[in-house]
């Protein structure tokens, strides 16, 4: 018989996630840690379930008939398996709903359901993030009947009355660039607002709700004219004629999820508040849906390493098991410490982000959430692409094998630098983060984090980093185009150092408890250098980019 060889397994992704446990054992009070168990341990079961039932199935992408067999417009999309299960996992483990519970611990317990569930459901986060940013939207519009008549579907914790949110921002003019958007809201003989335009990316399309930019009639160009509008999709169980699905997108990853080019064509819509300053609206949205992208980007590496590492040990090569061969071993080791730091900083974020909610937090850290929600956004994309890139590499030519499931895992991992805003546009938005005091906000928080630290080399380091970080800004803070040029180096070395007083802090916590590994991981993310500013020279890049 010739030679066959073992797959990867992947080990229950809540019961052997060394790192979450204890993560959730240094941060929440164990009453909260005791309630918030049953779920977690649910999630890690499905979230294995799941990944068995793909290794046994071809994965399908979803349908769109948008005619029935009488000529009828239906706009019906067929779903996988995973996505009709979706409201029913979403609402019994409150994956979306315990994000709003009146504690500065819920943000924190919402996103460790999430990094679980994420990668079993398909991107049926997607729709979550949106529907999560569509509540905080809403709430704080005031907007009284509005929050009466959705937020009992979005916070529903029963998949019959249990409503998805879209987010429809992006238009083919657009982009990033809002102030271009066409679309259109206009008043009709009752005095109700009826949308008019195309929406070219519109990823929750199967929802029930959606909230979306359009300009109303008569106002001026530009994006602070734009006004924010809430819109119900369906008509009993079908849905609205004014809502036409063009067709879906054809993507390099993210198959299962729908993603949509719509028309709208008089769809009936309520402004949140004002008849403008559309965008300055969706900000509350922002911190949220910023951080579901940061906390899926971690669970895909997490998923990659996990199943890197099983493998290493069932691959064997040159008379020896992988993860006996020095180098594999190294390059794993390397993999792991750049992903405990991306954890560190990204769980930090969720947990932040929950105090300043809950008026929890420490004065600087409003200001701190700021500045770290684009910073963990940008770095955890960019990271997942890089590590999931690595791990199919660890798998030889089985990595680029389809029918394994694992190219998946790269080409999924690339729409995490998209979403949200690309590497660049959030690099720039970190750079208006930096205005006032928050460069000051975030150097009392990595002092506080390495107030006790047991690693004075790392902490000598981080110092360094950080104030060359510092020194770059207040040298060119005169000139604007030298701080946009650098500002991705710049966004990479703050994260960094974060992510760096992060790990310091866990491994002090931990090492009374024989947490010895937690201070390797430290080591070895220290010694990949924490600076990242580059060479910015702008002669030297309009030559690189002139005529050829």
């Amino acid at each position: 018989m010739g030679f066959v060889q073992d797959p990867p397994q992947l080990a229950n992704p809540y019961r052997e996630d060394r790192l979450l446990h204890a993560m959730l054992e240094r941060a929440l009070p164990p009453v909260r840690r005791a309630a918030l168990e049953p779920d977690l341990q649910a999630l890690g079961d499905y979230a294995q379930m799941a990944w068995q039932r793909a290794c046994r199935t071809t994965r399908r992408k979803p349908v769109l008939t948008q005619w029935d067999a009488w000529g009828n417009r239906v706009d019906r999309i067929e779903l996988t398996e995973a996505w009709q299960e979706g409201p029913h996992i979403t609402t019994r483990h409150a994956v979306l709903a315990a994000g709003h519970e009146a504690s500065e611990h819920a943000r924190l317990e919402e996103f460790a359901r999430v990094y679980l569930y994420h990668l079993a459901s398909e991107f049926y986060t997607c729709p979550l993030a949106m529907t999560d940013g569509a509540a905080t939207a809403l709430k704080a519009s005031g907007n009284k009947a509005l929050m009466d008549r959705a937020l009992p579907h979005l916070l529903s914790r029963d998949a019959s009355t249990f409503w998805l949110s879209g987010q429809w921002m992006t238009e083919n003019h657009g982009g990033s660039d809002v102030g271009n958007t066409e679309t259109v809201a206009r008043q009709d003989a009752s005095g109700q607002w009826r949308l008019y335009g195309r929406k070219w990316f519109s990823s929750a399309v199967v929802g029930e709700v959606a909230l979306g930019l359009a300009r109303p009639e008569g106002a001026d160009r530009g994006a602070g004219a734009l006004a924010l509008f809430y819109v119900e999709t369906m008509d009993g169980a079908r849905r609205k004629p004014e809502l036409i699905i063009d067709r879906l997108k054809d993507k390099l990853g993210t198959h299962e999820l729908p993603t949509a080019e719509i028309h709208l064509d008089g769809l009936p819509a309520w402004p949140l508040g004002e008849l403008a300053h559309g965008v300055r609206q969706v900000a509350p949205m922002l911190n949220i849906t910023r951080t579901w992208n940061a906390v899926c980007a971690t669970a895909s590496m997490a998923r990659a390493l996990t199943l890197a590492r099983d493998y290493a040990t069932r691959r064997e090569a040159f008379g020896k098991p992988l993860i006996a061969q020095p180098l594999h071993a190294q390059t794993l080791a390397d993999m792991q410490a750049e992903f405990e730091a991306a954890f560190a900083l990204t769980f930090e974020v969720a947990h932040l982000l929950g105090r300043v909610e809950h008026g929890a937090a420490q004065p600087h850290e409003a200001a701190l959430l700021r500045l770290l929600t684009p910073l963990a956004k940008l770095w955890t994309g960019k990271m997942a692409v890089k590590l999931c890139s690595e791990a199919l590499e660890c798998f030889g030519g089985a990595g680029y094998i389809e029918d394994t499931g694992l190219p998946q895992l790269l080409r999924d991992a690339q729409v995490y630098a998209i979403w949200e805003g690309t590497t660049n546009v959030l690099s720039l938005d970190s750079l208006r983060a930096l205005a006032g005091d928050n460069l000051g906000a975030l150097r009392t928080a990595i002092e506080g984090w390495l107030a006790d630290s047991i690693n004075a080399h790392a902490r000598q380091v981080i110092h360094a980093a950080l104030d060359a970080a510092t020194a770059h800004v207040n040298q060119h803070a005169n000139q604007r185009d030298t701080l946009e040029a650098s500002a991705r180096g710049l966004a990479f070395t703050l994260a960094r150092c974060a992510a760096a007083a992060l790990l310091a802090r866990h491994d002090t916590w931990a090492a009374p408890h024989g947490g010895a590994r937690n201070g390797a991981a430290l080591r070895r993310f220290v010694a990949h250098g924490l600076l990242r500013l580059g060479a910015t020279d702008a002669t030297d890049t309009a030559l690189l980019l002139g005529p050829h």
